[in-house]
């Protein structure tokens, strides 16, 4: 599969649009942008750069810019050439194929507009099912690069109805991990763990992201989204995770995050979850919109699942556990409890806090007895239609 346009260039704008991000990783997204733009006469790429971003680390050059515009169109033509020869020669597939190359050149400069249009008239001259959902994987990406999730959303919907109607295996496979990192992209971390666990061990989208992004991205999705039991089955027992924890240190944060939280360490919990925050949510543009809530909410899983075990717990001896000061925690455990994400009140006369979840015994009991009542209604209803046909067939 094509893999334009190239989203790790995305990834670089990303960094030089973040001042608060390191000098040193700002000039290297610098050097491969420059590269990048100069090597494939991305000429759209580097007018869009300047004008709607205002990107002043990659500095405009009106005579480069005229000079790339001109090798565009040189290469422009020629692929239109092409498709002048085939619709002479009535050749469709030739013909849908020739249009397919000219939108993929308009993403690789970083056209998105007319990137759009072209796909969009080779998808409908394309006859075939595959070919069209390739199509549309590529719209996707264009949608991902210009950070266009509304687009992308739409798409991936369409995609999904021509999977329905016979995509195959592999097709199949590919909108996992792309309808997983959109998931992700637009904070819905539960749905994002499922598809992207459940991606890892067939993946085959390099076009999208490597083989340990998308670890990494399942990693961070579960660790939020799921319970203690399925994040040791899922994460951290995976052999896919398993088998990168030696040759990837950027999962190390990650897997001490999921370890200590499972082996209820909090302490090593809360200092791995900051360095989480700074070594793969602020620096991802696909993450970083979602550094804050993530880390909220991991604290209150942590919180949550300490209290779990406690029906009061002493103030100072919970802060000791996560390693934090008592007016750390107080006001952090306070942000939570009006909107009732612990159930838990603070006694900070006495410095106790006192769990107050629901009591699933006695809930199970009530709905024990309502299904009972259902139940003997349904029962009733039955004999009275039992003795009812019984009475008609004496008479």
């Amino acid at each position: 599969m094509s893999s334009v346009p190239d989203l790790s260039l995305a990834q670089d704008i990303f960094v030089l649009r973040t001042p608060t991000l390191p000098p040193a990783l700002q000039e290297e997204s610098q050097k491969r942008l420059i590269t990048a733009i100069e090597n494939g006469n991305k000429a759209p790429l580097y007018y869009y750069l300047h004008t709607s971003l205002d990107l002043t680390q990659i500095p405009w050059d009106e005579e480069k810019y005229k000079v790339m515009v001109a090798k565009n169109s040189e290469h422009l033509q020629a692929l239109e050439k092409t498709i002048a020869e085939a619709e002479e020669a009535g050749g469709e597939m030739e013909i849908a194929e020739g249009w397919v190359k000219v939108g993929e050149f308009w993403a690789d400069v970083g056209d998105k507009e007319k990137a759009t249009f072209t796909l969009r008239k080779a998808y409908d001259l394309t006859p075939g099912l595959g070919s069209k959902i390739d199509i549309l994987f590529t719209i996707i990406r264009v949608g991902m690069f210009f950070d266009d999730k509304p687009a992308v959303g739409r798409e991936l919907e369409n995609v999904k109805v021509l999977i329905d109607r016979g995509g195959d295996w592999d097709r199949r496979n590919r909108l996992k991990t792309y309808d997983g990192l959109y998931s992700l992209s637009i904070r819905k971390f539960s749905e994002a763990a499922d598809l992207l666990l459940d991606s890892l061990s067939t993946f085959t989208s390099t076009e999208l992201c490597t083989y340990e992004e998308v670890v990494q991205y399942a990693m961070l999705a579960a660790g939020v989204a799921l319970g203690r039991v399925p994040l040791k089955t899922k994460v951290i027992d995976s052999p896919e995770v398993l088998s990168l924890l030696s040759t990837t240190p950027s999962i190390e944060p990650l897997a001490t995050m999921t370890n200590s939280l499972y082996l209820c360490d909090y302490a090593s919990f809360f200092k791995a979850l900051v360095e989480v925050d700074e070594s793969h949510f602020k620096v991802n543009r696909y993450l970083a919109p979602h550094a804050k809530y993530y880390v909220k909410e991991m604290r209150r899983k942590g919180y949550s699942q300490l209290l779990e075990s406690y029906r009061a717990l002493s103030l100072k001896s919970m802060a000791e556990a996560f390693g934090v000061s008592v007016e750390f925690l107080d006001n952090d455990l306070s942000k939570f409890i009006p909107q009732k994400k612990i159930n838990c009140v603070i006694d900070r006369v006495n410095g106790i806090i006192e769990t107050n979840r629901p009591d699933n015994k006695n809930a199970q009991y009530q709905l024990f007895i309502k299904q009972g009542d259902l139940l003997l209604t349904r029962l009733q209803k039955y004999g009275t239609a039992v003795r009812m046909s019984g009475s008609e067939r004496v008479a």
